[in-house]
């Protein structure tokens, strides 16, 4: 008998499944950040998870590949971040560890706020050619979460690996919702136990 759990699973709040439904394409790319905030803002208002979404999608046709949310507090594990779930969710749909063997330039990453340092550790290895966010590092830690030691130019460090960036699309919106968060008394959860 062992003395760990040899099977880690999670699972993604029941909303998600409605809201995602009649969506199969979203062909103009900020209306796929508009999609990502919407569901950052479900997650709070269904106190689900934390306030961030990503999605994966095709670049160019717009196929919604993933959606994940936030879900560190909710299924108590410091790796279900919104970018974490949405790769995880892509790899496995797809058969692959390695979205870009698949096309080298398929795949973008949506998401409502930039990378922290965990998921930009994450996205060169996972295959992805894009990464479009929304709310800034300095809006995240605003409302008091810890994004972790990062690069000072993380969008040099993800194209130096040949991953392009777009950033602050939408920004506002995505500040919204962590606003949001905390006027709905989000929990604040960080390393140190807050």
């Amino acid at each position: 008998m062992s003395i760990q759990s040899n099977t880690i699973t999670f699972s993604l709040p029941d909303w998600i499944e409605e809201y995602i439904k009649d969506i199969e394409y979203i062909k103009d790319r900020t209306q796929r950040m508009g999609f990502v905030i919407e569901a950052s803002r479900h997650n709070v208002v269904h106190k689900t998870g934390g306030p961030f979404a990503a999605a994966i999608f095709e670049k160019e046709s717009g196929k919604l590949i993933s959606l994940g949310v936030n879900l560190v507090a909710s299924q108590n594990l410091s790796i279900l971040h919104a970018e974490m779930v949405a790769i995880t969710l892509a790899q496995k749909r797809l058969g692959t560890y390695d979205l870009g063997s698949l096309n080298p330039d398929e795949y973008e990453l949506v998401t409502s706020t930039e990378p922290c340092a965990m998921c930009l550790g994450a996205i060169p290895w996972s295959g992805l050619s894009l990464v479009v966010s929304a709310a800034t590092d300095s809006d995240a830690r605003a409302i008091g979460f810890d994004e972790g030691v990062k690069v000072d130019d993380w969008k040099k460090a993800l194209l130096c690996s040949g991953i392009d960036v777009i950033d602050e699309l939408q920004r506002k919106g995505a500040v919204s919702v962590l606003e949001l968060y905390i006027e709905k008394n989000g929990k604040i959860y960080n390393s140190d136990g807050s």
